[in-house]
C-alpha cells in the first residue's frame, strides 16, 4: 500500500538509508543525487586501477545489534563484507616514533593506556561508565532532542535508571572531566584526546560534550569497532541502493534540487535534471533532505513566518563555522608500506607557521587484495581539517600544490614515497568536495559536537518547516555512516507516525 509520496535529496548514507527503510514500510521514494554517483562523503573514485575512498574511510555499526546490521537485517539485504580494524588506529604524538595503538580488544586497550598514560585510570573509567549507559540508551532509538509530544514519549520510553547516570555530565566537556580526574595537566593525555576527539567531533577536549566524546573514544572497542570494507566505501552505499530498489524506490542521479517551496499545503521541489537540460516542479507529501543545515536553509523557499522557524534560521546563520577537509589520494607500490602497517594512523606535528591548520594527518592505508589497488601495490589516503574560506580565493593552484607536497614531506616520514614509488597521485580541497557533494564550501564532518549543538541542544530531524526532515551529519547523533544511519531512522520513525 502506497503510504505517499517521499523524496530525497542527496545519496549519501543517510540518504539511502531513509529511502530504503521508507520504501520498505510502504512509501513511494524518489533520492535524488546531484552527482554522477551516490555516496556522498562516502564514495570513490578510480584512477589507474587504484580505488580511493573520497572522504569516509571506516565504518561503525556492522557488530551484531549495531545500526547497519539492524538497518540492513530489516531490508532483507546482506551486509558488505568486512574486516575489523585492530588497532582501530595508531596515533603518532609529535617527536615520536612508537604509536599509541588503540586497540580493539578491552584488555589490551587498558594496558595500552596503562603504560602510555599511567596516572589516567580514573577518567578512564569515568568514560566508561557514561559509555555504557549512552550507547544502551541510544540502542533504545530515543528521538533527540524531541520537538512534539511523540518524541518525547520516545525519549522518556527509552530512559532506564542507568541512564541517569549520565544526567550530572551534560554540561560537562571532555576536559572537564580531566580536572575531575586530576589529569588535566598531563599534556600528553590531553595532546592525544584532542587528535582524536577532532577527528570525530571537530572540536578539541575544551569544547567536546563529554557525553558524546565518551562514545566516541570507546566505540572503538569490543563488542563494537571499526571496521575495513572489501572493495570500497562504495560497497555500503551499493547495499543500500540495492535494498532501495528491491523495495521498489528510484535513485536519480545528476539531479539537483534547487528549491523547496513551501507556499503550498505540501512541499514542492524544483528539480534540475542535469542530463537533458530540463527543470520540473514535483509535489510530494514528505521531503528528507540528506544536506547540511547551512544548505537546507538555502534550498527553502517560502519558510513560514512563525517564531520557530525564524529562530532556526537564525540559529542556523549563528553556527560556528564548520570545517573543511585537504585530502591527498596515493596510488603507491607495496615496498612504500612499512611491514604490519595498521590501517589507521594519525600523525600530529609541531604547529607549521607556514600552512597554519595543516599540522595533522590521518592516514588510511588499503590492505593487500582488498580490492582497492592492484597486486603489489597500495592507496594512501590522508586528510587534515583547514579552514574553507581560503580555497575559494585567489592562489588556488598554488596553494593546493603547496598543501599536496607539505603533506608527502610528512607522510614520507613514515612511508617510503621516493618519486619511483608513487604510481597515482591527487588531491582534494574545499573547493573540491563542494563542487562534487554539492555541500556549502565543502564543509565535512557537521556541526562540532559542543554542548550547545549536542543531543537535548542539538539540531533534531523534525525542522521547524512543515513535512521537511533533515538527516545527516548535521542532527544527532552526529557524523560518521553509524550516526547519520541512526538520524535516517529516527526520521523514518517520525514519519510513520504523522501519516
Amino acid at each position: 500500500m502506497n503510504q505517499g509520496k517521499i523524496a530525497i535529496i542527496g545519496a549519501g548514507i543517510g540518504g539511502l538509508t531513509a529511502g530504503a527503510l521508507l520504501a520498505k514500510r510502504g512509501y513511494e521514494v524518489t533520492v535524488y543525487e546531484q552527482a554522477a554517483i551516490a555516496g556522498g562523503c562516502a564514495s570513490t573514485f578510480k584512477r589507474k586501477g587504484f580505488t580511493f575512498d573520497v572522504g569516509a574511510t571506516q565504518v561503525a555499526g556492522l557488530e551484531e545489534g549495531g545500526i547497519h546490521q539492524r538497518i540492513f537485517q530489516e531490508l532483507g539485504v546482506d551486509l558488505p563484507e568486512a574486516t575489523v580494524c585492530d588497532p582501530a588506529c595508531a596515533v603518532f604524538l609529535p617527536g615520536e616514533t612508537e604509536p599509541i595503538n588503540v586497540w580493539r580488544d578491552t584488555d589490551k586497550w587498558k594496558a595500552e593506556r596503562l603504560k602510555q598514560f599511567p596516572k589516567s585510570e580514573k577518567f578512564w573509567n569515568l568514560l566508561r561508565v557514561l559509555f555504557a549507559a549512552s550507547w544502551k540508551f541510544q540502542g533504545r532509538d530515543p528521538v533527540v532532542p524531541p520537538r512534539n509530544a511523540w518524541d518525547i514519549w520516545q525519549l522518556v520510553k527509552a530512559f532506564r535508571l542507568d541512564t541517569f547516570v549520565t544526567v550530572p555530565f551534560t554540561l560537562m566537556t571532555v576536559l572537564d572531566a580531566l580536572k575531575l580526574c586530576d589529569t588535566a595537566n598531563d599534556q600528553r593525555l590531553k595532546t592525544f584526546l584532542d587528535l582524536q576527539l577532532k577527528l570525530y567531533s571537530q572540536v578539541d577536549t575544551a569544547e567536546t560534550a563529554l557525553l558524546y566524546g565518551a562514545t566516541a573514544l570507546a566505540v572503538s572497542q569490543t563488542p563494537q569497532g571499526l571496521f575495513h570494507l572489501q572493495g570500497s566505501m562504495q560497497a555500503l552505499s551499493d547495499r543500500l541502493i540495492e535494498a532501495l530498489e528491491k523495495h521498489g524506490g528510484k535513485l536519480l542521479t545528476r539531479h539537483r534540487i534547487k528549491e523547496i517551496d513551501l507556499s503550498q499545503d505540501q512541499p514542492q521541489l524544483t528539480i534540475f535534471d542535469q542530463r537533458r537540460g530540463e527543470i520540473s516542479q514535483v509535489t510530494f507529501d514528505h521531503v528528507v533532505a540528506n544536506t547540511t543545515v547551512q544548505d537546507l536553509i538555502k534550498l527553502v523557499e517560502n519558510p513560514p513566518q512563525s517564531f520557530a522557524a525564524k529562530t532556526y534560521q537564525n540559529r542556523i546563520h549563528n553556527l560556528a563555522q564548520p570545517s573543511g577537509a585537504f585530502v591527498v589520494y596515493l596510488g603507491v607500490k607495496a615496498a612504500a608500506i612499512p611491514e604490519n602497517c595498521p590501517p589507521h594512523l594519525q600523525f600530529l606535528y609541531d604547529y607549521d607557521q607556514e600552512i597554519g591548520e595543516n599540522n595533522s594527518l590521518f592516514v588510511s592505508v588499503s590492505k593487500p587484495n582488498d580490492g582497492r589497488a592492484p597486486t603489489g601495490h597500495a592507496t594512501i589516503v590522508a586528510s587534515s581539517f583547514v579552514d574553507p574560506e581560503p580555497w575559494f580565493g585567489e592562489g588556488y593552484a598554488a596553494r593546493k600544490e603547496k598543501y599536496t607536497q607539505e603533506a608527502i614531506a610528512k607522510l614520507n616520514r613514515y612511508f617510503d614515497l621516493s618519486p619511483e614509488n608513487i604510481v597515482v597521485q591527487e588531491a582534494g580541497t574545499p573547493r573540491t568536495f563542494a563542487f562534487y557533494t554539492a555541500r556549502e564550501k565543502g564543509f565535512v564532518g557537521g556541526v562540532g559536537q559542543r554542548i550547545s549543538t549536542f543531543a537535548p541542544f542539538g539540531l533534531a530531524t523534525r525542522t521547524p518547516f512543515k513535512n521537511v526532515w533533515l538527516v545527516g551529519d548535521s542532527v544527532h547523533p552526529g557524523e560518521g555512516t553509524a550516526g547519520v544511519s541512526y538520524s535516517a531512522l529516527t526520521a523514518v520513525r517520525q514519519i510513520e507516525q504523522c501519516t
